[in-house]
């Protein structure tokens, strides 16, 4: 892989002042570290929790070998992109090239090879089927997560988790107010990735004739800013559409209002307090 067309994913970062050496270039041991630090954000662009996700598959990726291969310097300021794609799967090893590009220039060039293997004793095991297709699918371009609506009795065990994880845990909301009478008779839209774990969440409700409202947006704490939400979003404006309605309505905490905004919603009257976070009222028209 040598042109940025052979890569699917790339990770952007820009040069640091700590990166630099005293030739006024980047200091060669930085460039594998640009090259994991891709790495971990492959995993998420897969809709994989790293950790949790190696315990759930038996095992995890231990590096084998690493090498760069230097064509041009970086310098401080350059703003890199960093191609990352799996070449190749053998029986227990997972081969990434990877690609530093200044614009169209290759800068440097790497091979990563890691082992699956046993966490207690680092012997190698075989690469998990489900591990294998999902690299292969993403590589095809095919998406790594499926998005599904239904029942709180069909999707509640999965949103319900997450829900727990991101509200109750991370954000200190009661349990006794993020449970409700509403989740029995919601549409709830998930996203699940490949290991069947739900990775983003949200519900719809009927507020009045033709108005929808929208609530319990949750993604993953690892994986937020990778379009889960949105897509879980744009889910259920789909749903709310095709019964009719021709508002949305959500409460978004202050934090997200920027997401919400690229997203088509607006801002409806003056901040307020719910669960002890700050939110706001916004509206899209359908």
């Amino acid at each position: 892989m040598t042109a940025r067309s052979d890569f699917r994913f790339f990770h952007r970062l820009r040069v640091r002042w700590a990166e630099v050496d005293m030739q006024k270039i980047v200091f060669n041991a930085h460039y594998l570290m640009y090259f994991d630090t891709a790495i971990a954000d492959y995993w998420r662009a897969l809709s994989l929790p790293y950790e949790e996700s190696m315990v759930a598959m038996g095992g995890d990726l231990y590096v084998r070998k690493a090498t760069i291969e230097f064509h041009a310097s970086a310098r401080i300021e350059d703003m890199l992109d960093v191609g990352m794609g799996c070449a190749r799967i053998g029986n227990s090893s997972i081969v990434f090239e990877g690609g530093l590009f200044r614009g169209d220039q290759l800068l440097v060039s790497s091979e990563l090879v890691y082992v699956f293997a046993d966490p207690a004793t680092q012997t190698s095991r075989p690469v998990p089927p489900v591990l294998r297709e999902l690299l292969q699918g993403f590589e095809r371009g095919e998406r790594v997560y499926e998005l599904t609506a239904g029942a709180w009795a069909d999707m509640g065990e999965g949103a319900g988790a997450l829900r727990r994880e991101v509200f109750i845990d991370e954000q200190r909301v009661p349990a006794e107010m993020e449970w409700d009478e509403h989740d029995a008779v919601a549409l709830h839209g998930v996203a699940r990735n490949r290991l069947g774990k739900v990775v983003a969440t949200g519900r719809l409700l009927s507020e009045a004739p033709g108005i929808a409202r929208i609530g319990r947006m949750a993604v993953h704490r690892g994986l937020r800013g990778g379009g889960h939400g949105a897509a879980v979003l744009r889910l259920l404006e789909d749903a709310a559409k095709a019964r009719g309605d021709k508002e949305v309505r959500l409460h978004a905490q202050r934090s997200a209002e920027a997401f919400y905004k690229r997203l088509g919603y607006a801002p409806s009257g003056e901040p307020f307090d719910e669960a002890g976070i700050a939110h706001i009222e916004m509206r899209r028209v359908l």
